[in-house]
This record gives C-alpha cells, sequence and structure tokens, in this order.
C-alpha cells in the first residue's frame, strides 16, 4: 500500500493523462507491492525523479493540445468519459478520468475519438497537462461556482503543485520566451509572404590535352550567385523572381574569339550547368550568366493549380522545360545547379534544352497515380512585334511528354519536342540549332563551321526515351536515348543523336553526399543531307564519330548548406575527332573541376 497521499493522486492524475512516470527505486518497490492488489492494473514504474531538462513534446499526448503554445483545431474538449472510445469501466484508473473530464474538463481527445492513455511522457509533459488542470480549476474559482472544487481535490494539486514547481516555472517561462521570440520574428521578418533562397558556386577548374582551339587553357576560379525571391498568395501557388550573377566561363567553347575559322575548333562539350554563353541578337541572355558578374532578371515565372490534378506554369522570362517538365534523372538533374552533376550533358537528355530562353507556359496534368503528361511552349521573340518574330510566328520549343511512374522504384518518359530557330542574319557566328550549351559544334549546326558562315532557320523534330530505376535507396540508374530531325530550310536535313547511362550511390558515407558516373555520347551530327559547296571544309574531313562523354563526381555534403564536389570528366572524341586539311586531329581532354555550393 502506498503511504504517500499525494502520490497515490499523482498517479491517478498522471492515469488520467495518460503519463506513466519513471520511478526512483525506492518508489519502484512500493509500486510493485501496490500492483499486485489488482489483476486489472497494468504494470506501471511510476515515481518522480529529479527534474528533466526544459524540454516539451507537444506531440506525445492528447492533452498538451489544451496549452496555448500551439492547439490543433482537430483536438476536441471531452465533456463525458463515454466519448473516449479507448476507455473502460474495468480501467483501474476509470474513476480519476471521469473526475478530471467531468468536473474540470481537464482532458482533449483526438479526432477518431480515442485517448490514447497508455503512452509515456517526461515530466514537462505531465507539468504541462497539470498547468492545463490548474487553469481550468482558476476558471471556476473565478467564476464562483457551488460545489464546484471538493478540499481533497485542492489538497492534492496543491501537493502536485509543490511537487512539480520547477517544471511549471520552466514551462511557463518557455512559453513566455516563445512569446518575446515570436514578437521579435514578426517585427523583423522579411515578409509575410516572401521567401528568399539562395545558392552560391565557387569553382576551381582546369583543361588538358590538345585542346579544339588555338592555345591552352590556364586555370580559372569563377563564381555564379542566384538569389530567389518565392511568393505564395494562397499556400499552394508560387511566384519566383530569381536575380543572377556570375562570371564563368566555358572552358572548350570560347565566344570571344572573333576569328570565324577557328568555330570548328570550339566545342560545346563538357560544359558546367552553371557558366556563360553571352548574349545574342536582341540581347536575349542565351545563358546561365553574362560573365561578368552583372545582376540581372535571370527567371520571373508564376505556378498554380487548377484543381487536384492540374499545375500551370506561366513564364515571363528565362523559360526552359525542365523547369516544368519531369526529365527523369533523379539526383543528376540539378535544374543548372551546383549540387548535382557538374556537367551540363549530365543532368538531362540534352533535348530538353532544345529552343533559347524565353516567355511561355507549362502544364502538368495528373491521369492517375502512375501516369501524368506534361506539355509547353517557350518562345524568346514572344515581346518582339516585328517581322518573324512574336509569341506565334518567331522561334519557339514546344515539348508533349509522357511519364509513367511504377512506384518509388521504376520511371518511364517518353518526349517529343518541336523547335523553329532563326539566327540572326547579321551575326557572323552563332548556333541555329541550340541544345543548351551541350554537344558538337557541328551538332549545334553552327553556321560557320558547318554552313560556311551563312544563317538558314531550321526546324526540328526531336524524340526522347528516358528511364530511372532505384533497386535499393542506395542506389539509382538512369539512362536515356535522343534523337533530333531537323530541317535546314533551304538545304536539307541533318541526323542528330545523343545518349548516356548514369549511376549513383546517395548518401554515400554519409546522409546528402553522393557518388555519381555518367557515359555516353553528347549530341553527335550523324548524317546530313546535303554536301559539295554548301558545306564548311571544316566539316567536310571530319569524322562522324559519336562525342563520347565520361563523367565522375563526388558530393561532399560538409554542412546542411555546403557541400563540396570533385570531379573529372574525359572526351576521348572531341568535337567528333577530325581536324581540317593542315592540321591534325583533335586528342583526348580532360576537365578537373572542385565545386563549393553554398545554399540558403
Amino acid at each position: 500500500m502506498l503511504k504517500n497521499s499525494w502520490l497515490i493522486s499523482s498517479i491517478a492524475l498522471s492515469t488520467a493523462l495518460a503519463i506513466p512516470v519513471s520511478a526512483s527505486a525506492t518508489e519502484k518497490q512500493a509500486v510493485s507491492s501496490a500492483e499486485t492488489t489488482s489483476a486489472a492494473e497494468p504494470n506501471l514504474e511510476i515515481a518522480l525523479p529529479a527534474p528533466a531538462p526544459a524540454v516539451i513534446q507537444a506531440q506525445s499526448a492528447p492533452v498538451l493540445m489544451a496549452m496555448e503554445l500551439e492547439v490543433s483545431p482537430a483536438m476536441t474538449q471531452v465533456t463525458s468519459v463515454s466519448q473516449l472510445t479507448d476507455v473502460r469501466p474495468t480501467d483501474w484508473a476509470f474513476q480519476a478520468l471521469q473526475s478530471l473530464v467531468e468536473r474540470y474538463g481537464c482532458i482533449v481527445g483526438y479526432p477518431d475519438r480515442t485517448f490514447r492513455g497508455n503512452r509515456a511522457l517526461t515530466r514537462f509533459e505531465f507539468a504541462a497537462g497539470l498547468n492545463a488542470c490548474l487553469d481550468k480549476i482558476q476558471e471556476l474559482i473565478a467564476a464562483a461556482t457551488a460545489d464546484f472544487v471538493r478540499k481533497e481535490d485542492l489538497e492534492t494539486v496543491k501537493k502536485l503543485q509543490e511537487e512539480f514547481t520547477t517544471e511549471l516555472a520552466a514551462l511557463r517561462g518557455r512559453v513566455e520566451g516563445l512569446e518575446v521570440r515570436t514578437a521579435t520574428l514578426e517585427k523583423q521578418q522579411f515578409s509575410t509572404t516572401t521567401k528568399l533562397s539562395g545558392e552560391v558556386i565557387f569553382t576551381i577548374a582546369d583543361a588538358f590535352g590538345n585542346l579544339p582551339r588555338d592555345g591552352e587553357i590556364n586555370t580559372v576560379f569563377n563564381n555564379r550567385v542566384r538569389l530567389n525571391f518565392l511568393t505564395s498568395f494562397t499556400g499552394k501557388d508560387r511566384l519566383r523572381i530569381r536575380l543572377q550573377a556570375g562570371n564563368a566561363t566555358r572552358l572548350l567553347s570560347n565566344p570571344t574569339i572573333p576569328n570565324a575559322q577557328n568555330n570548328y575548333q570550339r566545342t560545346n562539350e563538357g560544359n558546367f550547368p552553371y557558366d556563360g554563353g553571352g548574349i545574342a541578337a536582341g540581347g536575349v541572355v542565351t545563358d546561365s550568366n553574362n560573365g561578368n558578374n552583372s545582376v540581372f532578371l535571370d527567371v520571373l515565372d508564376y505556378r498554380f493549380p487548377v484543381g487536384d490534378n492540374i499545375t500551370v506554369s506561366v513564364f515571363g522570362n528565362g523559360a526552359l522545360h525542365h523547369y516544368y517538365a519531369d526529365t527523369v534523372n533523379p539526383f543528376f538533374d540539378g535544374g543548372g545547379g551546383g549540387q548535382n552533376a557538374i556537367s551540363r550533358f549530365a543532368e538531362r537528355n540534352p533535348i530538353y534544352r532544345i529552343g533559347p530562353f524565353g516567355a511561355g507556359v507549362g502544364v502538368n496534368l495528373k491521369l492517375n497515380d502512375n501516369f501524368k503528361f506534361d506539355v509547353g511552349y517557350i518562345s524568346n521573340t514572344a515581346n518582339n512585334p516585328g517581322t518573324d518574330a512574336g509569341l506565334f510566328n518567331g522561334n519557339y520549343s514546344a515539348l508533349a511528354q509522357l511519364v509513367f511512374s511504377g512506384g518509388t522504384k521504376f520511371k518511364l518518359g517518353l518526349t517529343y519536342v518541336r523547335g523553329y530557330e532563326r539566327n540572326n542574319p547579321g551575326l557572323t557566328a552563332g548556333n541555329n540549332l541550340n541544345f543548351g550549351g551541350t554537344g558538337t559544334t557541328f551538332a549545334n549546326l553552327n553556321n560557320n563551321s558547318l554552313l560556311r558562315g551563312r544563317s538558314f532557320p531550321v526546324e526540328s523534330n526531336s524524340f526522347g526515351v528516358q528511364a530511372s530505376f532505384r533497386p535499393t535507396p542506395g542506389i539509382v540508374i538512369n539512362g536515356w536515348g535522343g534523337y533530333t530531325d531537323a530541317n535546314i530550310i533551304g538545304l536539307g536535313g541533318a541526323d542528330i543523336w545523343n545518349f548516356a547511362l548514369a549511376v549513383g550511390f546517395p548518401d554515400l558515407g554519409k546522409k546528402g553526399n553522393f557518388l555519381g558516373f555518367v557515359g555516353g555520347a553528347e549530341p553527335t551530327l550523324r548524317g546530313i543531307g546535303f554536301a559539295g559547296s554548301n558545306l564548311s571544309p571544316a566539316f567536310a574531313s571530319r569524322s562522324q564519330d559519336f562525342a563520347l562523354h565520361f563523367e565522375a563526381f563526388y558530393k561532399y555534403q560538409l554542412t546542411d548548406n555546403i557541400s563540396i564536389t570533385p570531379g573529372v570528366i574525359y572526351l576521348p572524341s572531341v568535337n567528333q575527332n577530325a581536324g581540317i586539311p593542315g592540321r591534325n586531329s583533335n586528342s583526348d581532354v580532360v576537365i578537373g573541376v572542385i565545386r563549393t555550393t553554398f545554399a540558403f
């Protein structure tokens, strides 16, 4: 038999509040002897040890929802013990619980009408429940209700209050501290609707080998900065305004070389996701930065749901298909950032990049749990009312894609992209087909290296198959194949191919780490439907070898916000691996990089 009446009352109260309390050695023995007096009583270890650290685990007990910390509307006040479906009259604490519910209203229940009183709580959680009852009793006293509190109950509460003085004081102190911190945050917050996120990339890189342009490449140290202002008006939509600056320049394709005859030596192979490509006609930024750390508006878009199964993305600037469409290349596709693969090519099938940055719309339609459909349209002449321009009469790229998802392990995508690009005839160099900074000069139908400096409009039809398989949480296998049928209007057709296989190991060595390997061929011109005087000598003697690409990298997650990624890219057949008369063939090229990324 327990000798301390306050302990007996606390046992009843703690049981009613779903609070088994861990015990000291002497009180364990006392409780152990008391447990043998009733077969209906559970095996409890009850005692009150020294105060624990000030930690409140509000998710552990329904009674805590009565506190002023955070009350869930799903928790409802119980007015009768019969409302609790998991509390039976044969339970040894039934009478104590009934008293607390019906006399003092200290208890709340879960939405499914359960109390869930078999959970173990800390002293601080018990103190939180006690505090709720104290507040209720004080309300009754203030109301001067007749026969509202029994004298013995007051004595019990008084002793419990004395026992838990430390916890109650700490609890109230934490509540007051939270109120002060909340008030401070409200005064100092950036916005009630807008969140600021960003990414800063620092890169040290170099290339080695008989490079595909005159001269050698020196070691470079460059950067790229993105600031995203993400705003939600309904909680389900998102307005994104991205400011960007950087100075990264492509290693193997330097757009500042003025001599047109050297264009055959440049290539878009091995480019990083964040290196720059200069500014095209009309001041349109054609790549991820303008190379001189000037700040510009990179992306402006608004995404919102239409019903439960449709999501619409409207782009005012900087649109790309992979901003709304599933590229089916998890862990490697980093959205042009510094978190995943170290090359543009390894991020996704290059056909997603066909067409320049611009304005447009993308729609995602969920057909059922296994199938979804992506469709979009982008134009970089949308704001130009001139001839052969505008939203529908100028350059454009349209995508349609069906994606099948077989649970969490397998995904398959079938993609079609229709494109039209008309290069500015005033340019002495440029691309008539844009694979977004990937592939050989010839695959991009460069008007100098392939077409003797002349510019022709190009319409294209591209087809892609992408697949991803994750047999275990620690392994992911991705792959794709892409084919582009390009029609150089006024000359003839061209066949362009690319493919890749990627294998990755998520969380290798540490959560957040990633080891990746990629092998394949960047966009390569494999066939041409015209010849003779229409072709530049730079291509006439070229082989049609695939522009092979091999890549390995390891992202080490130093902290939650900082990662370091060393990597290497091997290009054994740069720019289709042949020279022009009087020059030697290109040899192998190796690119080494150490990338440090700060994300916030």
